[in-house]
């Protein structure tokens, strides 16, 4: 845009700062001033309804540990106003969801697995228990 005139160019800005505008009506501010992690989550809790069935794809990707744990508290919040999720996540920390049924998909059909028995959870464990012994073989 910049051959074009002001007023174009003005033009063509105004439905993204309406766009802009209606976020910060909805949000409590522009969605631009939080980090990643704080508008997935933000974003997150606004779309969330009673009685949902939610699918989420590694919703832990923008999110630190920290802020794994304030997801989990959203969905153990949902779950109890009668939401269901089906998350798919390499986690270990949205994987230890209490009472959660946790799938694996390693071998047809799928079949039900514990917590403790999860290649994320044993090999996070271990490194964090020995990061030397990992970070040797570099």
């Amino acid at each position: 845009y910049a051959d074009r005139s002001a007023h174009a160019r003005g033009l063509a800005r105004m439905p993204f700062a309406g766009e802009l505008q209606a976020m910060r009506g909805q949000y409590g501010r522009a969605i631009d001033t939080y980090s990643h992690g704080e508008s997935f989550l933000e974003l997150f809790q606004q779309r969330l309804r009673p009685g949902g069935l939610y699918l989420l794809d590694e919703p832990e990707a923008p999110l630190s540990p920290l802020r794994q744990l304030s997801l989990l508290s959203l969905l153990k919040t949902a779950v109890a106003e009668g939401s269901q999720f089906l998350i798919a996540t390499h986690s270990p920390i949205l994987m230890a969801f209490p009472d959660a049924a946790i799938l694996s998909f390693d071998a047809a059909p799928l079949q039900p697995v514990a917590y403790e028995e999860l290649e994320h959870v044993t090999l996070t464990r271990d490194f964090l228990n020995d990061p030397a012994a990992f970070l040797r073989h570099l």
